[in-house]
């Protein structure tokens, strides 16, 4: 007897981006595999997106009213909204194959995968061959792989996928408590949270290059990628990362401070070497110094607020244990 196929329905969390909605959805409306639901939930402050949305017959609108910074929390409304045993999210930036779905459910054969994430082009000529051997790691310093764009011609077992194409088995979600927010401004790492909880309960994540989605990396809603607030909440948001997966004091969590901490330390010996550069104007040598104090500053406030963010979020925990014991 053949089991049951595995149900999936598609999660497109969005904010302020209504032309990047209407692409996305014509790419899913092209899949192989059609979702049980397709669900857009919007934190935007405006109807342009579900005016979109309202061009495409079966595919459900729901807000997130908690607004711009709040990607996790738009993640776990769309899980509370579906029912299906798999929950597969693409950015709305994200255009997916055609296959994309199908071949992304595919592993969920084996009962002890909780996690699969895709392949994502950027359209940066050789990427596909870049880091194929560095794909979604976890290292020892606590730093995070990304490589997601390299095709690796086989699925692999990882540590963590990219958000902007990544799919999770609902049983194995809720056994480890759901998808929490504690991930504000850039929204970094909300996604790697939720893997790295994952593999710390024994579900397996898959990486699998052939469920493949353009990304074209729409703008961010506010500032840039690897401006000042990108480095801070980077490091801040990392932080909580490695707390909330490992405990406020595992060692991998000091490994990671110390290994940025050693980051600021060489940034600001470089920017001291530029400024008694006499090959630079006076106006070149001030710029570097200022940019590399300016990022020093970034990364150590973001280490500062990451662990007084942890250090709350695991007194909360210890208070609402001893609640429950306490009324039990």
């Amino acid at each position: 007897m053949s089991a049951d196929p595995i149900s999936v329905d598609v999660v497109v969390a969005t904010f302020n981006r209504p032309d990047n909605v209407r692409v996305c959805l014509e790419h899913l409306a092209r899949q192989t595999l059609a979702p049980v639901e397709t669900v857009v939930v919007d934190s935007s402050p405006h109807r342009l997106t579900a005016d979109v949305v309202a061009g495409f017959p079966g595919v459900r609108y729901v807000r997130n009213d908690a607004g711009p910074g709040t990607l996790a929390t738009s993640r776990a409304i769309g899980v509370a909204e579906t029912r299906s045993d798999v929950v597969a999210f693409v950015d709305d930036d994200a255009y997916a194959e055609p296959h994309w779905l199908e071949r992304l459910v595919a592993p969920y054969v084996d009962p002890s995968v909780g996690a699969v994430g895709g392949r994502a082009s950027n359209g940066r000529p050789g990427e596909e061959h870049e880091g194929l051997d560095a794909v979604g790691r976890l290292l020892p310093d606590g730093t995070l792989t990304g490589n997601f764009a390299a095709d690796t011609g086989r699925d692999l077992d990882v540590d963590h996928v990219l958000g902007a194409n990544m799919s999770v088995r609902r049983s194995a979600l809720e056994q480890i408590g759901g998808i929490v927010d504690l991930y504000p401004g850039t929204c970094l790492r909300e996604e790697s949270d939720i893997m790295l909880r994952l593999g710390q309960a024994g579900w397996r994540i898959v990486y699998t290059p052939a469920a493949l989605v353009e990304h074209v990396a729409a703008p961010y809603t506010k500032g840039r990628r690897f401006d000042l607030r990108y480095t801070f909440y980077g490091h801040r948001n990392h932080v909580v990362l490695l707390s909330h997966a490992f405990g406020l004091g595992a060692p991998i969590l000091r490994r990671y401070v110390g290994t940025s901490l050693r980051g600021v330390g060489d940034a600001v010996a470089e920017g001291a070497r530029s400024a008694v550069a006499r090959d630079r104007t006076v106006r070149q040598r001030v710029r570097s110094l200022g940019g590399k104090a300016l990022h020093a500053s970034a990364t150590l406030g973001g280490l500062a607020a990451g662990t007084s963010v942890a250090a709350r979020t695991r007194l909360r925990a210890r208070r609402a244990g001893a609640a429950s014991v306490t009324g039990g």
